[in-house]
């Protein structure tokens, strides 16, 4: 009889294979976790070609890089999997940071001294980056949930575009916009330009446009591995650029396009139940607002060739914009439009999981803030204010299923 070899990440239960009893195997189990219960499965409907790709790219995910494989020399993590564990959302250890300087309404990456990014780790012999004292803008980040984004890549244009309303036109203190953001030349298949900008749609602040930008800038930033897209080292704002003993690039372009179509083809989890109480707080979400920034639902347009992603649902509940969250949660960074206190509405698909992923402990907002799923409502300011107003004054039973919806979700 063959078993199911589970391993952990962050106290999490994730499928490695089938293998027969290991003294390596924290639990063994008979079965597979039921369709929609995990962030690592594939969308249904996925050609054998497309289903090797999926199979190739998740082994190069998982992939822990060592300092003689090229990480470094400064750096993060060494896996794409550490900030993504299980693909859902990080732990705040493993948080990202981002810093510029913001004055006068001049923003600056400070990028003579390690900016925008923070990388906090090195190899032995190369001192870390330090955040200079004169920065003050400094963005705490988590990594956000890898599942579903390229059904979210999938969405056009024109739907997200359809939802802005810069000037709030419609009077009810919502005012998303779109991030326009600037994309490299070696990312070829692209929508627009609008006056030479493309639309921003991943990211906390929606700074990036498309996922190969998106892989291959983790791979050079996070990791400092170096690829056929961006093959040249980060530059350290002590030391400068710094060689290492394993020649660039360190992964080719077909490893990047392989974790490219790993991310576009993972699958979002379902919907847990939909008890009365859910179904209550359903009505509740819509009632005092949430929905507006919070969209349930979206739709693909055409795909040339993953035929999953061809007019599809989209239940993120998500409008892929930018919202003016308040004074609580501005972080004072710039990144493309986006202002210090822009962010990007975070989808709510997969909320149910998260504790469960991450060892028996959620953590909300953008950079794991609150594990009090109350607190985080509370913390919405800014075009937020009203409906989390609404919130506060719903009586307990009100609250309680509006709650239970979104653990559901």
């Amino acid at each position: 009889m063959s078993f199911l070899c589970v391993r952990k990440s962050f106290g999490v239960l994730l499928v490695a294979g089938v293998v027969f009893i290991s003294a390596s195997c924290d639990t063994l189990l008979t079965s597979s976790p039921e369709e929609g219960e995990t962030f690592d499965k594939p969308l249904p409907g996925l050609t054998r070609e497309q289903q090797l790709a999926f199979a190739r790219g998740d082994e190069a995910f998982e992939k822990r890089f060592s300092f003689k494989e090229g990480l470094g020399p400064i750096f993060n993590q060494p896996a794409c999997e550490s900030c993504h564990p299980s693909d859902g959302k990080s732990h705040p250890q493993t948080n990202l940071i981002r810093f510029g300087r913001n004055a006068g309404g001049v923003f600056d990456p400070l990028i003579e001294f390690g900016g925008p990014q923070l990388q906090d780790r090195s190899i032995p012999g190369v001192p870390p980056e330090m955040i200079p004292a004169h920065a003050n803008a400094i963005s705490v980040r988590s990594g956000p949930p890898v599942f579903g984004v390229g059904l979210i890549e999938a969405i056009p244009d024109s739907v997200i575009l359809a939802r802005a309303d810069p000037n709030d036109a419609d009077g009810d203190g919502i005012s998303g916009r779109p991030n326009f953001v600037t994309a490299p030349n070696w990312v070829t298949e692209k929508p627009g330009p609008y006056n030479g900008k493309y639309l921003g749609r991943f990211g906390r602040k929606a700074g990036v446009g498309f996922l190969l930008q998106q892989v291959a800038t983790a791979y050079s930033q996070d990791m400092g591995i170096t690829s056929e897209f961006l093959p040249e080292e980060n530059p350290h704002p002590q030391v400068g650029i710094l060689g290492d003993d394993v020649p660039d690039p360190e992964v080719s372009a077909a490893t990047v396009n392989d974790v490219v179509s790993y991310l576009r083809t993972l699958a979002p989890p379902k919907q847990g139940p939909m008890t009365e109480q859910v179904q209550r707080g359903k009505s509740v979400f819509g009632q005092i607002g949430c929905n507006k920034c919070h969209v349930p639902t979206m739709f693909t347009g055409t795909h040339p060739t993953i035929a999953p992603l061809y007019r599809v649902e989209v239940p993120l509940y998500s409008d892929l914009l930018l919202h003016d969250m308040g004074d609580e949660l501005a972080d004072n960074f710039v990144e493309g439009e986006a202002n210090g206190k822009e962010w990007r509405t975070t989808p709510l698909w997969g909320l149910r999981l998260f504790e469960k992923q991450l060892g028996g402990t959620a953590f909300y907002l953008h950079g794991g803030q609150t594990s009090d799923l109350r607190e985080a409502i509370r913390a919405h300011g800014g075009e937020a204010t009203s409906a989390r107003n609404r919130f506060l004054a719903l009586p307990l039973g009100d609250s309680e299923a509006l709650l239970a919806f979104l653990r559901s979700l």
